[in-house]
């Protein structure tokens, strides 16, 4: 953030983002990243490690447009509940309509900013999330690994998934210009210009990569193991809180 420009990591100003690019965020998600966030949304949910309850219940934060919902009821079709927890309505909204009517009584919605969200102690078998990490700064993500310690039962395993930046990747000057040239181009011809998609791109090219808050999680005194996904486009982190 500079002193003339928005606090991209302030609560409201995401919001706002994301509520102006719901209808249209699925399709350019996956057209612009060509097809890969799909597939690590697939990846992440299999680096899920499987829940101790038979039937189990959790949170998807940061749950966007719910397309991870899919991926988690096919893995463990027993799950009793999915809560979604996202400060979007309208990404929530889009969710609904177009991916998941026929899923809704298994699917809870939280309309909140997660780090702010009063979630109950040791309540959760699971805790995913797809592509919320980039919203956050390392003061948040601080808060965010507490979180997930707390609100995990023992015995409960977590995976969160990012769009990273790929240092060391010979074609990391291709991608990098991909987020930051291209996106902004395609938004300015085909979505009106409201540069919404560019702060997309820019959340992920600060984020740098998901290291840093695999170290949060291991301080909360979490299990973890830390993946990279084609090249160091996406990176992970996954583990449990061990058993009382």
């Amino acid at each position: 953030m500079t002193d003339t420009g928005p606090d991209l990591y302030d609560p409201a100003y995401v919001k706002g983002v994301f509520d102006r690019c719901s209808d249209t965020y699925i399709a350019f998600s996956y057209l612009c990243s060509f097809g890969m966030t799909e597939r690590w949304r697939r990846q992440c949910v299999a680096a899920l490690p499987a829940p101790p309850d038979a039937a189990p219940a959790g949170y998807d934060l940061m749950s966007g447009t719910g397309e991870v919902w899919p991926h988690l009821l096919k893995r463990f079709p027993e799950t009793r509940q999915i809560v979604a927890v996202d400060i979007s309505s309208g990404m929530h909204k889009r969710a609904m309509v177009r991916l998941h009517e026929h899923r809704s009584h298994k699917i809870e919605f939280i309309e909140d900013d997660a780090l702010a969200s009063d979630l109950p102690d040791e309540s959760a078998d699971f805790i995913v999330s797809t592509f919320g990490l980039k919203t956050f700064n390392p003061a948040q993500h601080e808060k965010l690994a507490a979180l997930t310690a707390r609100v995990l039962k023992p015995g409960g395993g977590f995976s969160y998934i990012e769009a990273s930046d790929p240092k060391g990747w010979v074609l990391r000057p291709l991608y990098l210009f991909h987020l930051r040239q291209v996106l902004p181009m395609i938004e300015r011809v085909f979505l009106r210009g409201a540069q919404d998609f560019s702060h997309i791109g820019q959340y992920s090219t600060a984020f740098g990569d998901a290291r840093g808050f695999a170290g949060m999680l291991e301080v909360n005194g979490l299990e973890t193991r830390y993946r990279t996904y084609f090249f160091g486009c996406a990176t992970g982190v996954s583990g449990t809180k061990p058993a009382a």
